[in-house]
């Protein structure tokens, strides 16, 4: 499997311009040919394209440096050069491109959104540009201009409509693969999910919505501990979220408030976002334990669920539509 990357430093450079060709018409019996010498082509620009089937920068690891075609030179008989093609560079949609200074130039969200990072040079003139009533034999002709040169920062930060926050083991990859199409990797021990995963999750009118297992957070994430940014980025833009709490053995209200704090140390705009809290793996917990712990966090929306034994999925999948529809995602 591919390493999941969601951050890379890469260089692009645009194609040079071609030069200009310096050259006499010649043809028997016309000894006084003038100036026929043909312009550069144009050097290649690069593109950053967002496209779906791409869902993080691992690709771009093999090269780190990006160029586009030169212009080809300038030929006699006023033929122009051909141009540079094009250089186009596919991202996943949520990539955000910063140049070196750590500015955010652009912000590639949109499949199919496409943003020119780099301009090719312009060719250069050829000598048949420069003949004037003074000047009936030009010797010279001009260098194609140098293609823009960059180093550049990509920095994915997924884009899903739902996120799923918790505590490693939580149980997010196991209702993640009951709610969509998505395969994560499931297992009985904490950190099984080292990347984030994203899946669809089909409504059957036409319509869908994106959910992400993101990997789970620590006490102190928000300062680099365990996956600590790299988890904490993902959730940026999602616009509900999922607080997902082990009814099987975590102390509910502690862990409620560590998440939250977590997330307010990090952005606290996340805070008011629209949000419920799952009390996870109820098959493994009486019902009268369950109703006591979720009186613990009082007035808090609470659900429990087991996707293993289907208990309540149905019930939160249109708690899931409640709350994008308030946030005004539907």
């Amino acid at each position: 499997m591919a390493k999941f990357t969601d951050t890379i430093t890469i260089r692009v450079k645009a194609g040079n311009g071609g030069p200009g060709s310096v050259s006499f018409y010649r043809e028997k019996y016309i000894p006084k040919g003038g100036p026929d010498g043909g312009d550069g082509g144009k050097g290649g620009d690069v593109y950053l394209e967002a496209d779906y089937n791409f869902y993080n920068l691992s690709h771009l690891f093999k090269d780190r440096a990006y160029k586009a075609e030169n212009g080809q030179y300038g030929m006699g008989k006023n033929r122009h050069g051909r141009d540079g093609n094009d250089l186009v560079i596919n991202v996943p949609p949520g990539t955000g491109v910063f140049d070196e200074e750590g500015d955010l130039i652009t912000d590639l969200l949109e499949d199919g959104s496409r943003f020119m990072i780099c301009a090719g040079g312009i060719g250069g003139k050829g000598n048949a540009y420069f003949k004037s009533s003074t000047n009936q034999t030009p010797r010279y002709a001009q260098p194609g201009i140098p293609g823009e040169d960059k180093h550049i920062t990509l920095n994915l930060r997924l884009i899903a409509d739902v996120g799923l926050v918790g505590l490693p083991n939580a149980g997010k990859s196991t209702l993640l693969a009951k709610l969509t199409n998505a395969k994560p990797k499931i297992a009985d021990y904490p950190f099984t999910t080292l990347i984030p995963n994203l899946g669809v999750v089909d409504r059957g009118d036409n319509t869908s919505y994106k959910i992400a297992d993101i990997p789970g957070i620590i006490e102190g994430a928000h300062k680099g501990l365990g996956l600590g940014l790299s988890f904490l980025q993902h959730i940026e833009r999602v616009k509900v979220i999922i607080y997902m709490i082990d009814a099987s053995g975590e102390d509910v209200p502690y862990t409620f408030e560590l998440l939250k704090a977590e997330l307010q140390q990090y952005n606290p705009v996340l805070l008011t976002k629209p949000y419920y809290i799952l009390l996870t793996k109820a098959d493994l917990v009486g019902d009268d334990d369950i109703k006591a712990k979720a009186a613990l966090l009082k007035k808090e929306p609470v659900l429990p669920v087991s996707a293993l034994s289907d208990v309540n999925i149905s019930e939160l999948q249109s708690v899931i539509n409640r709350l994008l529809e308030k946030s005004g995602a539907a």
